[in-house]
């Protein structure tokens, strides 16, 4: 017996016969126009349902003159974002709030390939939107960017352009300063910070709350080191600090990986945790939930945030009025690695 005769592929005039209407009407129910009544819908998404018809997406944008996509801008190596629970996260929260739209997310990581090309791809009409995440200082080309298309930051722009972009972040500077303070208030007087990159936002953010926090309590303010926000680069800052031969009872880090490799650093020397020095995070991801003793960590709403950019995004590219400005909410949670 040879292979059973393929299926006929539902078209939009066999969906239109199903239904017992034109095949003008279809398309308006299929464009969700609202100039057809509540029972032609239904008799229409019936058909479509029986017929398992998928509309012609490169017809309707043409109609429409939109693609239906949204890019994902990420100016970080692969290996980076693969490795950071922080973009699983948010990546995850964007793409279930699309899940319940039109929209498909396409994702480019714009450090393997020249910048341009991605402004480029943006640029040529490929997509309705986009939403960058991880910027740093020399992205702020990206800004400019919103001026021709809409485009949501995941945190907030550098360069003076955060009075006409669109972000979502959180209060870095605040969640920093409640985790360095939580240190001052266990009985800490030497607090060193390893900081993220400072050419961007939370790395700046995070190291002027600490800052601010230790000012405030006429503390010294000179033990900084700076890593790029990976567990390698924590260890390293961490041995940086305690090579100075300055006393040092804690240690606020500005991501929970470089906390966990402060971690690895602190034991080689033979101290403990949290009897020599208390170490403090930020993110609240399982590099923190799983460290031993369970670090005390700044839990921002990774998943909450990426579903924000992309409905800020979605509301923006539907001609919506929204705030340029979305704050998330932090939440200081003390845990073993601050408190004996």
């Amino acid at each position: 017996m040879g292979p059973e005769p393929r299926r006929p592929v539902p078209t939009l005039e066999m969906v239109a016969a199903l239904a017992g209407v034109s095949r003008a009407t279809v398309s308006r129910v299929v464009n969700a126009s609202p100039k057809v009544t509540p029972q032609v819908v239904e008799a229409v998404n019936e058909a479509i349902a029986q017929l398992n018809y998928v509309p012609n997406r490169a017809a309707r944008s043409l109609a429409s003159r939109r693609t239906q996509v949204i890019a994902l801008v990420v100016p970080e190596t692969t290996a980076k974002v693969f490795s950071d629970p922080f973009f699983a996260t948010v990546v995850q929260g964007i793409a279930l709030y699309l899940s319940d739209t039109d929209y498909t997310l396409n994702m480019l990581i714009s450090s393997e390939t020249k910048s341009e090309k991605t402004r480029r791809y943006l640029m040529g009409g490929n997509a309705d939107g986009a939403i960058v995440v991880s910027h740093h200082s020399g992205d702020h080309s990206y800004s400019r960017l919103g001026q021709s298309m809409p485009i949501v930051f995941g945190g907030r722009p550098l360069l003076g352009s955060e009075t006409d972009s669109y972000f979502v972040d959180v209060d870095n500077a605040a969640g920093a300063a409640g985790a360095t303070q939580h240190l001052v208030d266990t009985g800490r007087r030497h607090i060193a910070t390893i900081a993220g990159p400072q050419d961007m936002p939370p790395g700046l953010d995070r190291l002027a709350g600490w800052r601010r926090t230790l000012k405030a309590n006429g503390l010294g303010h000179s033990l900084v080191e700076v890593g790029d926000f990976t567990p390698e680069s924590g260890a390293v800052a961490m041995r940086r600090l305690l090579d100075r031969g300055e006393p040092i009872d804690a240690v606020f880090a500005a991501n929970d990986q470089m906390a966990a490799g402060a971690y690895s650093a602190i034991y080689e020397r033979g101290l403990s945790i949290p009897g020599d020095i208390a170490v403090a995070g930020f993110d609240d991801n399982y590099y923190g939930s799983t460290a031993t003793p369970a670090l005390t960590t700044v839990h921002q709403p990774s998943h909450e945030l990426g579903a924000k950019m992309a409905e800020v995004l979605v509301a923006l590219i539907e001609g919506k009025t929204v705030d340029r400005v979305t704050m998330m909410p932090t939440t200081l949670l003390p845990r073993a690695s601050t408190v004996s």
